[in-house]
Protein backbone atom coordinates (compact mmCIF):
# COMPACT_ATOMS: atom_id res chain seq x y z
CA UNK A 1 0.00 0.00 0.00
CA UNK A 2 1.25 3.52 -1.28
CA UNK A 3 1.60 6.26 1.27
CA UNK A 4 -0.31 9.54 0.10
CA UNK A 5 0.39 12.86 1.20
CA UNK A 6 -2.91 14.86 2.58
CA UNK A 7 -3.29 18.75 1.41
CA UNK A 8 -6.53 20.52 2.71
CA UNK A 9 -6.78 23.48 0.69
CA UNK A 10 -9.24 26.70 2.25
CA UNK A 11 -9.33 30.09 1.60
CA UNK A 12 -11.62 33.00 1.09
CA UNK A 13 -10.38 33.08 -1.78
CA UNK A 14 -8.02 30.90 -4.33
CA UNK A 15 -7.21 31.12 -8.04
CA UNK A 16 -6.70 27.14 -9.77
CA UNK A 17 -5.30 29.39 -13.09
CA UNK A 18 -6.43 28.55 -16.87
CA UNK A 19 -5.21 29.73 -20.02
CA UNK A 20 -5.41 34.04 -19.87
CA UNK A 21 -7.14 35.71 -22.70
CA UNK A 22 -6.10 39.54 -22.95
CA UNK A 23 -7.16 40.68 -19.76
CA UNK A 24 -9.49 37.90 -18.49
CA UNK A 25 -8.09 35.72 -15.66
CA UNK A 26 -9.96 32.37 -15.80
CA UNK A 27 -9.63 29.27 -13.80
CA UNK A 28 -10.15 25.77 -13.18
CA UNK A 29 -12.50 23.41 -11.10
CA UNK A 30 -9.10 21.98 -9.91
CA UNK A 31 -5.36 22.98 -9.12
CA UNK A 32 -3.25 22.56 -12.02
CA UNK A 33 -0.11 20.32 -11.26
CA UNK A 34 2.03 23.29 -11.82
CA UNK A 35 0.64 25.45 -9.28
CA UNK A 36 1.29 22.50 -6.49
CA UNK A 37 4.85 22.71 -7.82
CA UNK A 38 4.49 26.12 -7.04
CA UNK A 39 3.45 25.80 -3.51
CA UNK A 40 5.70 23.09 -2.58
CA UNK A 41 8.34 24.66 -4.25
CA UNK A 42 8.06 27.78 -2.11
CA UNK A 43 7.42 25.87 1.16
CA UNK A 44 11.10 24.22 0.64
CA UNK A 45 12.40 27.89 0.28
CA UNK A 46 13.27 27.34 -3.84
CA UNK A 47 14.32 30.00 -5.74
CA UNK A 48 12.30 30.85 -8.93
CA UNK A 49 15.57 30.68 -11.11
CA UNK A 50 16.03 26.79 -9.94
CA UNK A 51 14.48 25.37 -12.92
CA UNK A 52 15.81 22.16 -12.86
CA UNK A 53 14.76 21.41 -8.98
CA UNK A 54 10.76 22.47 -10.11
CA UNK A 55 11.24 20.53 -13.24
CA UNK A 56 12.08 16.88 -11.35
CA UNK A 57 9.78 17.90 -8.70
CA UNK A 58 7.04 18.18 -11.52
CA UNK A 59 8.29 15.18 -12.98
CA UNK A 60 8.05 13.29 -9.62
CA UNK A 61 4.69 14.15 -8.47
CA UNK A 62 1.71 12.53 -9.13
CA UNK A 63 -1.58 14.26 -7.62
CA UNK A 64 -5.55 14.10 -7.88
CA UNK A 65 -7.62 16.52 -5.90
CA UNK A 66 -11.18 16.02 -4.21
CA UNK A 67 -13.68 19.30 -4.43
CA UNK A 68 -15.60 18.95 -0.96
CA UNK A 69 -17.22 22.20 -0.97
CA UNK A 70 -17.99 24.31 -3.68
CA UNK A 71 -18.42 27.58 -2.70
CA UNK A 72 -19.03 29.86 -5.77
CA UNK A 73 -17.17 31.94 -8.35
CA UNK A 74 -16.32 35.67 -8.16
CA UNK A 75 -14.65 38.41 -10.43
CA UNK A 76 -12.65 41.02 -9.32
CA UNK A 77 -11.91 43.93 -11.63
CA UNK A 78 -8.62 45.76 -11.19
CA UNK A 79 -8.45 49.15 -12.57
CA UNK A 80 -4.83 51.33 -12.81
CA UNK A 81 -4.25 54.56 -14.23
CA UNK A 82 -0.93 54.06 -15.70
CA UNK A 83 1.26 57.61 -16.90
CA UNK A 84 4.41 57.34 -19.23
CA UNK A 85 6.86 56.77 -16.58
CA UNK A 86 4.95 54.20 -14.52
CA UNK A 87 6.34 50.69 -14.93
CA UNK A 88 4.80 47.55 -13.49
CA UNK A 89 7.26 44.60 -11.73
CA UNK A 90 7.58 41.23 -13.87
CA UNK A 91 8.24 37.80 -12.75
CA UNK A 92 11.06 37.94 -15.07
CA UNK A 93 12.66 40.41 -12.80
CA UNK A 94 12.82 43.62 -15.97
CA UNK A 95 9.98 46.05 -15.13
CA UNK A 96 7.42 46.38 -17.93
CA UNK A 97 6.99 49.59 -19.42
CA UNK A 98 3.42 50.99 -21.58
CA UNK A 99 4.04 50.85 -24.90
CA UNK A 100 1.64 53.52 -27.53
CA UNK A 101 0.77 56.38 -28.26
CA UNK A 102 0.21 59.80 -25.71
CA UNK A 103 -3.44 58.74 -25.92
CA UNK A 104 -3.06 55.20 -24.31
CA UNK A 105 -2.47 56.66 -21.05
CA UNK A 106 -5.78 58.41 -21.22
CA UNK A 107 -7.60 55.03 -20.38
CA UNK A 108 -7.03 52.56 -16.96
CA UNK A 109 -5.39 49.36 -17.07
CA UNK A 110 -7.96 47.20 -17.11
CA UNK A 111 -8.21 43.09 -15.58
CA UNK A 112 -10.85 41.04 -14.80
CA UNK A 113 -9.57 38.14 -12.22
CA UNK A 114 -11.81 35.16 -11.62
CA UNK A 115 -11.69 33.07 -7.77
CA UNK A 116 -13.19 30.61 -6.58
CA UNK A 117 -15.05 31.64 -3.13
CA UNK A 118 -14.87 29.77 0.09
CA UNK A 119 -14.07 26.85 -1.70
CA UNK A 120 -12.74 23.51 0.42
CA UNK A 121 -10.45 21.04 -1.67
CA UNK A 122 -8.30 18.06 -0.81
CA UNK A 123 -5.56 17.06 -2.67
CA UNK A 124 -3.79 13.70 -1.99
CA UNK A 125 0.01 13.36 -3.72
CA UNK A 126 2.71 11.06 -3.76
CA UNK A 127 6.70 11.11 -5.32
CA UNK A 128 8.16 9.19 -7.97
CA UNK A 129 10.82 7.78 -6.94
CA UNK A 130 10.08 7.53 -2.95
CA UNK A 131 13.91 7.97 -2.13
CA UNK A 132 14.37 10.84 -3.74
CA UNK A 133 14.88 14.26 -1.92
CA UNK A 134 12.90 16.11 -0.98
CA UNK A 135 10.57 13.48 0.26
CA UNK A 136 7.26 13.45 1.20
CA UNK A 137 8.81 13.61 4.86
CA UNK A 138 10.64 16.97 4.12
CA UNK A 139 6.86 18.24 1.99
CA UNK A 140 4.99 17.63 5.32
CA UNK A 141 7.89 19.74 7.29
CA UNK A 142 7.91 22.55 5.26
CA UNK A 143 4.43 22.84 4.73
CA UNK A 144 3.81 22.97 8.57
CA UNK A 145 7.16 25.50 8.78
CA UNK A 146 7.50 27.17 5.30
CA UNK A 147 10.47 28.47 4.19
CA UNK A 148 8.11 31.73 2.70
CA UNK A 149 4.23 32.81 2.98
CA UNK A 150 2.22 30.86 1.11
CA UNK A 151 -0.64 31.23 -0.83
CA UNK A 152 -3.24 29.37 -2.94
CA UNK A 153 -2.80 30.70 -6.99
CA UNK A 154 -2.36 34.32 -6.61
CA UNK A 155 -0.80 36.39 -3.87
CA UNK A 156 -4.21 37.51 -2.28
CA UNK A 157 -5.23 33.61 -1.45
CA UNK A 158 -3.97 33.18 1.35
CA UNK A 159 -4.34 29.57 3.38
CA UNK A 160 -7.10 29.79 6.09
CA UNK A 161 -6.21 26.47 7.31
CA UNK A 162 -3.66 24.22 8.43
CA UNK A 163 -2.30 22.68 4.47
CA UNK A 164 -1.03 19.62 5.83
CA UNK A 165 -3.48 17.05 6.46
CA UNK A 166 -1.72 14.26 7.43
CA UNK A 167 -1.37 10.61 5.64
CA UNK A 168 -3.51 8.63 3.26
CA UNK A 169 -2.39 5.00 2.09
CA UNK A 170 -3.74 3.79 -1.35
CA UNK A 171 -3.11 1.89 -4.40
CA UNK A 172 -3.62 4.90 -6.08
CA UNK A 173 -4.51 8.50 -5.72
CA UNK A 174 -7.99 7.67 -6.77
CA UNK A 175 -7.88 5.29 -3.75
CA UNK A 176 -6.14 7.33 -1.62
CA UNK A 177 -9.10 10.00 -2.70
CA UNK A 178 -11.65 7.89 -1.42
CA UNK A 179 -10.34 6.41 1.58
CA UNK A 180 -9.80 10.21 2.71
CA UNK A 181 -11.60 11.18 5.68
CA UNK A 182 -15.20 12.96 4.44
CA UNK A 183 -15.40 16.56 5.42
CA UNK A 184 -17.51 17.36 8.46
CA UNK A 185 -20.70 19.20 7.77
CA UNK A 186 -19.18 22.14 8.81
CA UNK A 187 -16.87 22.37 6.09
CA UNK A 188 -19.69 21.37 3.83
CA UNK A 189 -21.76 24.13 4.61
CA UNK A 190 -19.09 26.76 4.77
CA UNK A 191 -17.28 28.80 6.69
CA UNK A 192 -20.08 32.33 6.68
CA UNK A 193 -23.57 31.80 8.92
CA UNK A 194 -26.41 31.85 6.29
CA UNK A 195 -24.46 31.54 3.21
CA UNK A 196 -26.26 29.21 1.00
CA UNK A 197 -24.57 27.09 -1.59
CA UNK A 198 -26.68 25.02 -4.22
CA UNK A 199 -26.66 21.69 -2.75
CA UNK A 200 -24.24 19.47 -4.63
CA UNK A 201 -25.28 15.35 -4.02
CA UNK A 202 -21.99 14.47 -5.63
CA UNK A 203 -18.35 15.43 -4.76
CA UNK A 204 -16.28 16.07 -7.97
CA UNK A 205 -12.87 14.34 -8.33
CA UNK A 206 -9.89 14.43 -10.81
CA UNK A 207 -6.97 12.10 -10.80
CA UNK A 208 -4.60 11.20 -13.70
CA UNK A 209 -5.08 8.65 -16.11
CA UNK A 210 -3.65 4.70 -14.99
CA UNK A 211 -4.63 5.49 -11.26
CA UNK A 212 -8.07 3.92 -11.17
CA UNK A 213 -11.42 4.61 -12.87
CA UNK A 214 -15.26 5.26 -11.44
CA UNK A 215 -17.81 4.58 -13.74
CA UNK A 216 -19.28 7.42 -15.97
CA UNK A 217 -15.63 9.01 -15.43
CA UNK A 218 -14.27 10.90 -18.58
CA UNK A 219 -10.81 10.94 -19.66
CA UNK A 220 -9.24 14.52 -20.61
CA UNK A 221 -6.09 15.90 -22.14
CA UNK A 222 -4.67 18.56 -19.81
CA UNK A 223 -2.00 21.08 -20.30
CA UNK A 224 -1.34 22.12 -16.59
CA UNK A 225 2.96 21.55 -16.59
CA UNK A 226 4.92 24.50 -16.76
CA UNK A 227 8.54 24.29 -18.35
CA UNK A 228 10.09 25.83 -15.28
CA UNK A 229 13.18 27.45 -17.34
CA UNK A 230 11.13 29.43 -19.97
CA UNK A 231 8.23 30.32 -17.72
CA UNK A 232 5.48 28.84 -20.14
CA UNK A 233 3.40 25.78 -19.87
CA UNK A 234 3.34 23.01 -22.52
CA UNK A 235 3.08 19.21 -23.06
CA UNK A 236 -0.26 17.30 -22.47
CA UNK A 237 -0.82 14.61 -19.35
CA UNK A 238 -4.12 12.27 -19.61
CA UNK A 239 -6.83 13.09 -16.34
CA UNK A 240 -9.95 11.36 -15.28
CA UNK A 241 -12.79 12.92 -13.70
CA UNK A 242 -15.50 11.81 -12.11
CA UNK A 243 -18.41 11.65 -9.38
CA UNK A 244 -18.72 9.89 -6.10
CA UNK A 245 -22.19 10.52 -3.88
CA UNK A 246 -21.38 12.34 -0.87
CA UNK A 247 -22.15 10.75 2.20
CA UNK A 248 -25.84 10.91 3.26
CA UNK A 249 -26.60 11.81 -0.20
CA UNK A 250 -29.72 9.31 -1.63
CA UNK A 251 -28.61 9.95 -5.24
Amino acid sequence: MTRHLLLQLQAPLMAFGGETIDNFGVIREFPALSMVVGLLANALGWGREESARHDRLQERLVLGARIDRPGRRIQDNQNARLAKEDKGWTTWGQPEERAGGAATYDSPHRRFRDYHADRAVLIALRLEPTDEAPTLDELAAALDRPARPLFLGRKPCLPSARLFAGWQPGESVLAALQAAPSPSEALQAGPNPGEVYPEEPHVLLQWPDGEGTLPGDRLLELCDERRWSSGVHGGWRGVREGRLPREGSTI
